[in-house]
Order: C-alpha cells, then structure tokens, then sequence
C-alpha cells in the first residue's frame, strides 16, 4: 500500500511540473508569434493551468470512474475558494477589482448554474459539453473585447530573453507526455486507495484527487500573499473555475459523457453553488474591497465543516 500512495504522490508531482512547463513552453512560443498577452493570459495560460484537472478528468472518463472526472472539478472548485483563497487571505488580505465583482464573478456563477441543471439528469452529454465549451469562447471573446485598449504598446516585449524554439518544443511535447503519465499514475491509485479504506471514489475524488490538482493555483497564491502581491489572486481563481467547469467538463464530455451521481447533482453540486454565492458576501463591501483574514479563516472552517458532511 506504500507503494500506492508513493505513486500517487509522484503522480502529483509530475501533473504539477508538467502542467508548469507547459504553460511555459505555451507562452514562449505565443510570444514568438508575437501574440499579445492579454490574448496569451485569456488562453494558453489559462487552459495550461487546467490542464491536469483536464487530463485526470478524461483519464478517469476512459477508464470508467465518472465520479472522478467530474468530482475532480466540483472539488477543485470548492478548494480553489475556501482552501486556496481562504490560506491565501490568511496570509495577506486580498484586494478584490471591481471587475471581478462586476464580470468574472457573475459569470462563475451562471456557468455553475449551468452545471447545475445538466447534473440534474443523471449526466453531462455530448450536446452538453458543446454548450460548454461554446460558452468557453463566448468568455473568451468577452474578455478580449472588453481588455482592448488596456494593454500598453509594447507590453508584448517581457524582460529577459525569449525561449528558443527547440527548446520550446522539446518542453511541450515532454510536458504533454507527463501530464498524461501523471494523470494515468493519479487515476489508478485513487481508485486503489479508495477500495483499500472502504471510501468511494467520488469522496477520494473531491478531497485528494481535487486538493492534488489545486495545488499550482496554492503555490501561486502562497508565493503572491508572501510577496505582499494579493492583487490577483481573486480574478486567478474565479478564472481558473470558470475554466474547470467549461473547458474541462466541456472538453472531456465532448469526448465521453459523463455520469452524474445522485451525491454529487444533490450534495457537492449545490455546495459549489453556496460557496459561490458566499465569495460574492465576502467580496461586496465597497468600502473594504478586499478579504480580510477573518474572513479567510471563516472560509477554512466552511471547508472543514463540508469535509465533515462527505464523511
């Protein structure tokens, strides 16, 4: 069973470092083409950055653990606010821009709302995830159209020397092949681990599986609240959940629908939901404008209390 665990963790880790490299690698080559970063922030960063809970989701969606690909993002979701945002406001208070209240929160909120709806027959079909990922480039296109004009000429030219193609390539490609290997590696001893301590795969899937998948968003976060660099750190997260539910749901019920248990449509679904709602209470006061450390610690206990109630 050590062994189990061991690959797991190495499982992690090379989802971790492959998913770093690939948005690198994504990057240096965006800026070869001289492609401005705004666009490259609205879309190689961003689907690099969910590109394990993309692999894990359609790695366990071929190997017939429905609970995994989509536990994986319901709880990626709910971690990425009360654990990621939560440590992360503990750490430094977090400014919130108003644009986060304005555009990227209510979109957050329609698009779980969307989730919620599909889950409620029992699975996410084909048809589904093409609505989802029509809705991926309708942010998509939002953003940009609403960015233009905020990006200064020249910004495109970033400090420090641009990646050589080779380079760049060799990176891709060998972050590709670990994503899929980490995502395998992940997959399996979850679902070992899960039968081993009598727990189900869809409990081992929102708590480790999602917490694991998390963990770049954590990093990121962690360094920036240390450096006194907060001011992201909300439009990251609400980013990187929009991206979970369409282009990671989207893409991998495209390739295979997925089932939807009754525990997730009914319980972990609207826990995403409240918890969404509640990132607005916090996020309101205009006077503040920002997440305090109580409220950061609040957040945890929230977390611990949902963790409480799978078991």
């Amino acid at each position: 069973m050590v062994k189990v665990y061991l690959l797991l963790f190495a499982g992690l880790i090379l989802l971790f470092i492959s998913g770093k490299y690939l948005v690198d690698s994504s990057v240096a080559v965006s800026r070869r083409l001289k492609i401005p970063r705004m666009i490259i922030g609205l879309t190689v960063v961003a689907f690099g950055t969910s590109a394990p809970e993309l692999l894990v989701s359609l790695q366990a969606a071929f190997s017939g653990y429905p609970e995994i690909a989509i536990g994986n993002v319901v709880g990626s979701n709910i971690s990425n606010i009360l654990l990621v945002l939560a440590i992360t406001a503990i750490i430094y208070p977090i400014p919130v821009p108003a644009s986060s209240i304005k555009r990227d929160w209510p979109v957050l909120m329609l698009v779980s709302v969307v989730l919620f709806f599909f889950s409620m027959n029992g699975s996410i079909s084909r048809l589904e995830g093409a609505i989802l990922v029509t809705l991926l480039a309708g942010y998509i296109l939002m953003s940009v159209l609403l960015s233009r004009g905020a990006e200064r000429p020249g910004s495109n030219a970033e400090e420090g020397p641009v990646m050589k193609w080779w380079v760049a390539g060799v990176l891709f490609l060998g972050s590709c092949v670990g994503l899929a290997i980490g995502a395998d590696l992940l997959v399996d001893n979850v679902s070992l681990i899960a039968e081993e301590v009598g727990l189900s795969k869809r409990v081992v899937s929102i708590t480790m599986v999602a917490v694991g998948t998390s963990i770049p968003e954590l990093a990121t976060s962690v360094i920036a609240a240390f450096k006194k660099e907060t001011e992201i750190s909300v439009g990251n997260i609400i980013g990187s959940n929009i991206m979970n539910i369409l282009s990671v749901l989207g893409l991998t019920s495209l390739v295979s629908p997925i089932k939807v248990s009754k525990e997730i449509a009914g319980f972990d679904i609207p826990w995403m939901l409240g918890i969404t709602a509640l990132m607005l209470l916090l996020m309101l006061p205009a006077a503040r404008s920002r997440i305090t450390r109580w409220e950061g610690s609040l957040m945890c206990i929230i977390y611990l209390l949902y963790i409480y109630f799978l078991f």
